[in-house]
């Protein structure tokens, strides 16, 4: 079915986990005859699916959804690489005369996709270096360094993340700049229009907290026990998701099931605020309630949107 209005020539669908985006962008694609591109990085990876709230295909409702299961768990996340591949999808679509529709709470997968983003490049001995001193000193000492550095960096950047944070002191040494220098503007590479969903936080807390324990009931610590026997530990970013990391300490015995479920919520709701936070720093971004009390009304008031920005 088309829209009565133009579309524009991108849509996207972001906010923080559990708000409700992944429903409302195959509303969009099947209405504005387009199709789903993935902006969630850890949906990337092949039988992550349960602990990523992946869609099944029966709740994808025919809509197509791009860069689903495409890389092994053993593989490191590469924004610039989802960048060529999210850019190949929106430009087919649009050679095709079909709507993309990007969906996902990566902050800077969805940046990278729609807005002008080089990423600098990299140092093998500079990394090298960083990644021995974060073996023999930890996170915390080099995220003390990177808040002398970049203190917009450390306050984006958790203290445990020590992948991040190499690589953040990595560009800084690199590029001489900090690395939130590198990071993109508002210069779009195409016609974009950005919806926030959006639920006050009490409600969000409490989604979370139930679907974290849908996702035990739902075979979490199987599913993660077989991507172990995949190399899902050795995996450098896989193994850090939520939910993922947790299991594998709980399978490892260091800590029980019921406080690596604990351990995920609460995990969970910080990663929440974090995608809130980013999202809300730009302005182009049209918020939408996506509390229950809306939900229903959540569809036809994000096409409302939708057109109006065509026709202004």
């Amino acid at each position: 079915m088309r829209s009565a209005a133009p579309a524009p020539r991108v849509i996207a669908v972001v906010g923080p986990t559990a708000a409700g985006k992944s429903d409302l962008g195959v509303f969009l694609a099947r209405y504005l005859n387009g199709e789903v591109v993935n902006a969630d990085s850890m949906q990337l990876y092949r039988g992550m699916d349960i602990g990523t709230a992946k869609l099944t295909t029966q709740e994808r409702g025919g809509v197509p959804h791009r860069l689903l299961d495409i890389w092994d768990v053993t593989q490191t996340a590469s924004v610039a690489e989802y960048q060529r591949l999210a850019r190949a999808e929106i430009d087919r679509l649009l050679a095709e005369g079909r709507t993309p529709v990007l969906v996902g709470g990566s902050g800077l997968y969805v940046r990278g996709a729609i807005d002008a983003l080089e990423f600098p490049g990299t140092d093998p001995q500079v990394r090298a270096r960083l990644e021995e001193e974060l073996s023999v000193r930890g996170p915390g000492a080099l995220h003390t360094r990177l808040a002398a550095a970049d203190p917009e960096a450390a306050r984006a950047i958790l203290p445990s993340n020590g992948r991040r944070i190499v690589r953040a002191l990595e560009v800084i040494e690199i590029t001489g700049k900090p690395f939130t220098a590198n990071l993109p503007g508002h210069d779009a590479v195409y016609d974009t229009v950005q919806i926030g969903v959006d639920v006050a936080r009490p409600e969000l807390d409490e989604r979370i907290a139930v679907r974290v324990d849908r996702m035990w009931e739902a075979g979490l610590v199987d599913e993660v026990r077989a991507l172990e026997a995949q190399g899902l530990r050795e995996g450098r970013t896989a193994s850090r998701a939520l939910g993922y990391q947790q299991v594998l300490t709980a399978l490892a015995g260091g800590c029980t099931d019921q406080e690596a479920r604990d351990e995920t919520v609460r995990a969970t709701k910080r990663f929440a605020r974090r995608q809130d936070s980013w999202f809300r720093r730009d302005p182009r971004v049209h918020w939408l309630s996506g509390a229950a009390g809306d939900r229903t009304e959540l569809p036809q008031r994000a096409l409302t949107l939708i057109e109006r920005a065509v026709t202004a």
